[in-house]
């Protein structure tokens, strides 16, 4: 590897390594259902990847009562718990972990899930001999867009921003890693498409763990880094 290449590659794990995304649409449809807020899941599935509170008020709006929050996201978290037992990793996310561990980066599962919920993903992944650090939403003051959980991810690894890659699923995992100058490659498998992702500064897209694992060598985690997030991406068909 050369001096420009990154040491660390930070991976989101809802909807990037772990199939969840559209499982956590459906808790909050039920949870807000259940409160009598009809909001349609084409809606929720686009909130995905925020924190809890953020995507609240990007549904609800930010001027709603708040008081009732507490209670939506309990709904939302026993709710999706009756998935835990049902994880299942997407296509290649261990194997693709276990590549980058091969060739001496450091992996860190960056995700902002609660900590009671870290356990379950880590589980579905089984590949926590590759992994070298792991964050929780406990690590972060502000969800996501914000940067706060990669911030976190960056210090308790003791990687630079300057030498790592970011790979997260959703527009708010790209919009995270830019406010760090940070490459995010994006991964359609949480159901956000390309364009979405190529548009909001993604430097290279492609369909899933297993579509980056097969492109590796090529792939940003391990090729020197000439590009930021605000350049054009490079798209894999």
């Amino acid at each position: 590897m050369s001096a420009e290449s990154p040491s660390g590659v930070l991976f989101d794990v809802d909807g990037t390594l772990v199939d969840t995304t559209y499982l956590h649409t459906v808790s909050w449809w039920e949870a807000l259902r259940q409160a009598e807020h009809r909001v349609p899941m084409s809606l929720i599935h686009r909130s995905i990847g925020m924190g809890s509170d953020k995507l609240l008020d990007h549904l609800l709006g930010p001027e709603r009562d708040r008081d009732a929050d507490g209670k939506l996201r309990d709904a939302h978290d026993s709710l999706f718990a009756e998935y835990w037992e049902r994880l299942a990793p997407l296509p290649g996310a261990a194997e693709l972990l276990r590549a980058c561990a091969a060739r001496g980066l450091r992996v860190v599962l960056a995700t902002s899930a609660a900590e009671h919920e870290v356990g379950a993903l880590r589980a579905a992944l089984d590949a926590d001999d590759a992994v070298d650090t792991v964050t929780s939403s406990a690590d972060a003051q502000q969800s996501k867009p914000a940067p706060d959980i990669l911030v976190a991810a960056l210090e308790q690894s003791g990687l630079d921003a300057r030498r790592v890659v970011f790979v997260g699923d959703s527009v708010w995992d790209v919009a995270a890693a830019a406010k760090l100058d940070i490459p995010c490659v994006g991964l359609t498998c949480g159901g956000t498409s390309r364009g979405e992702l190529a548009g909001a500064g993604a430097v290279a897209v492609y369909d899933d763990p297993a579509a980056l694992l097969a492109a590796l060598a090529d792939s940003p985690l391990v090729t020197p880094r000439r590009t930021s997030p605000r350049d054009k991406p490079d798209t894999e068909a």
